[in-house]
Order: structure tokens, then C-alpha cells, then sequence
């Protein structure tokens, strides 16, 4: 396989993954095939940034749509979008946008269409995930047993 094909096989699965908070630089590194390290040096070769720049881009991309047109928290959107903290959430979009969220928000809201209420945003998004067992107790309600 040659490198630029290994190459697109982990950037595809960013831009397919990239709200999954799991998504680490070993499994991007085993979609193209190399060790962490020398993906790291091959991948900012073939698109002039590191890969966990170009994750971190493209869920601030996705966080800027959600602020311009989601009636969510930032709180809401920083876990959208594949952050776990809030605080880096906010120092990495201000880096890459100039302002904070809330900014960014106050700025873009209003020039448009109303906000898309939170909740179908979140189902949109997949948001709503059910915790453990939660298929369970859902195929228990469908059969009619008690759960």
C-alpha cells in the first residue's frame, strides 16, 4: 500500500470519528499502519500538521456550527464535539479562533435562522447515549418482562 493511501486511511477516520473522545493516536496510527511515532512525522509531512492538530481543527470546526447554530451550552457542545474538559475546549478554540465560545457565540448568533433547539441538536449529534445495560432494560420493556 503506498504511503499517501496509508496516510488518507487515518485521516478518513478522523473525519469520520472525529466526536469520539476515544480516538487516540494509536489507533490512527495502526488504520495507516505505522508506529505512533513515525506516523506523527509522516502524517505532518503529507498535510503540514500533526494528526492531533488536525483532530483538534476539525472539532473546533464542528464547535464553531454548533455555537452559531444550536441552542447548547458550550459545556454541552465542549463534549459534542470530542473534548473532555471545558478548559482546554476553550483555550484550544480561542487559540484557533481568536475568542472564547461564548464570544465566538455573542459575535455569529442572531445573524441567521433561529438556534436549533438543544435537544434535537443533541440527537442530531448523538448525543444522547444510554448507559450500561440500558439495551437490556429497553428489549425487557419491549417483550413486556419486568425490568
Amino acid at each position: 500500500m503506498d504511503r499517501m493511501r496509508q496516510m488518507r486511511r487515518a485521516k478518513d477516520a478522523m473525519d469520520r470519528d472525529w466526536a469520539d473522545p476515544e480516538l487516540d493516536l494509536d489507533t490512527l496510527a495502526a488504520h495507516a499502519g505505522y508506529s505512533r511515532y513515525h506516523f506523527i512525522r509522516a502524517f505532518k509531512e503529507a498535510y503540514g500538521e500533526t494528526p492531533g492538530q488536525y483532530l483538534t481543527h476539525r472539532r473546533i470546526d464542528r464547535a464553531e456550527d454548533l455555537l452559531r447554530t444550536a441552542n447548547l451550552s458550550v459545556t454541552e457542545i465542549c463534549h459534542l464535539v470530542g473534548f473532555s474538559s471545558v478548559g482546554t475546549f476553550s483555550a484550544r478554540f480561542k487559540a484557533w479562533t481568536g475568542l472564547t465560545p461564548s464570544e465566538y457565540r455573542h459575535k455569529h448568533v442572531g445573524r441567521g435562522a433561529a438556534l436549533i433547539p438543544g435537544c434535537y441538536a443533541m440527537l442530531w449529534a448523538g448525543g444522547f447515549r444510554s448507559g450500561p445495560g440500558a439495551g437490556q432494560r429497553r428489549q425487557q420493556r419491549n417483550s413486556g418482562e419486568a425490568g
